[in-house]
């Protein structure tokens, strides 16, 4: 990837395992005030309105009208609201119902509708640094691999695959998410003049337009269906 991942709290040795999905959950407390839906509900908005690197446990608690403590009840670093956060929005990504023995069909549903929740949350491809362990990402990787594995994959064919989508998909978003952040129309035109005027250099870029001066969404569709014919001439 080459999106920035947002800072990390370092741990120190000896410390409980990172990761709000490797640690056992807290007992022995009452419910409080402020659940931990509400937590993750008002981090998404956060995180949507100003990205990862201005979400601060101060500015959630403010916004769930609370002091930062209540927060702590629930987790302990703003790392765990950073993976709870990506997690809930995993779960919009809709997952085909499957059985239907159209594999194809499945995994193209299930890798756009993995594009468009990244696309609908651009700050979540920024934080795709740390592993993928809660409920909504490993169901959602669960399909792929079972489609995949529908398909007759397996071993280390049905992974360099899986791998080869995801790969495809998180980049692919990255990519638009950035030229977002640049302003899109603006970086398209500089990038097409940059390589006109040095055709000399890149030919073929010269001659067909530079990448970041495709639209995204048919080119996306091409290359994901070239990746499939792949996938496919292996199957056969």
């Amino acid at each position: 990837m080459s999106a920035t991942p947002g800072r990390r709290t370092r741990r120190r040795s000896g410390e409980a395992a990172p990761g709000v999905w490797l640690r056992p959950p807290r007992a022995g407390r009452a419910e409080p005030v402020v659940t931990l839906g509400r937590i993750v509900a008002a981090a998404v908005e956060l995180l949507d309105e100003a990205g990862a690197d201005r979400l601060t446990m101060r500015r959630l608690a403010e916004r769930l009208e609370t002091a930062a403590t209540t927060l702590y009840l629930h987790v302990e670093t703003k790392d765990d609201v950073l993976d709870l956060a990506l997690d809930a929005v995993f779960g919009e990504v809709p997952v085909p119902p499957g059985g239907r023995g159209a594999w194809r069909d499945d995994a193209v549903a299930l890798i756009t509708g993995w594009r468009d929740t990244m696309l609908r949350h651009p700050w979540s491809v920024t934080v795709l640094d740390r592993p993928l362990l809660g409920p909504n990402v490993l169901a959602r990787t669960e399909h792929l691999h079972a489609v995949l594995a529908g398909a007759g994959l397996t071993g280390p064919r049905l992974t360099a695959a899986a791998y080869a989508l995801a790969n495809y998909v998180i980049g692919s978003a990255t990519m638009q998410v950035a030229g977002a952040g640049y302003g899109e129309a603006e970086w398209r035109r500089a990038a097409d003049l940059h390589v006109r005027t040095r055709r000399e250099l890149y030919p073929t870029l010269a001659a067909h337009g530079s990448p970041i001066g495709n639209d995204w969404d048919p080119v996306f569709a091409a290359g994901l269906d070239y990746l499939l014919d792949g996938i496919e001439s292996r199957i056969r």
